[in-house]
């Protein structure tokens, strides 16, 4: 259902290529830094969201999704479930086309949300996986 290989497949290659990495900061031992590394280099253009609005990967930084000044493709989120919802919310808010949860990133009712708003929605799975996995 929310991991459907049609579906990580339109995400990853039709759906644009502005990553918002909710949740990164320039902490090298998180895993959204290594994520967003990987995007970089199969083409994303990262957003950096975080509370800190730091610049990483050579990307500026934004406090929140509705601070960033352009359109957004995909919403990438690494923040604990509880607190995910919100940001699918926002990311339908802000007009982008699709929301990523990262592995262990689970909300049923948000994915009803995103869906019925219309985005495309993946969770519990890794962009950095399923790159490769493509060709």
């Amino acid at each position: 259902m929310y991991g459907d290989p049609a579906e990580i497949r339109k995400i990853l290659t039709e759906l644009g290529d502005t990553w918002a990495v909710v949740g990164l900061s320039s902490n090298r031992t998180r895993a959204a830094y290594r994520v967003a590394d990987v995007l970089q280099r199969y083409g994303k253009r990262i957003v950096p969201v975080h509370p800190k609005a730091e610049t990483v990967h050579g990307e500026q930084g934004y406090a929140s999704l509705s601070d960033i000044p352009f359109p957004v493709d995909v919403v990438d989120v690494f923040v604990n479930s509880d607190l995910a919802g919100a940001v699918a919310d926002e990311a339908a808010a802000i007009g982008a086309k699709a929301v990523w949860y990262q592995l262990g990133v689970v909300d049923e009712a948000a994915y009803e949300r995103t869906r019925a708003a219309g985005l495309a929605m993946v969770m519990d799975r890794c962009p950095a996986i399923e790159l490769p996995r493509l060709g």
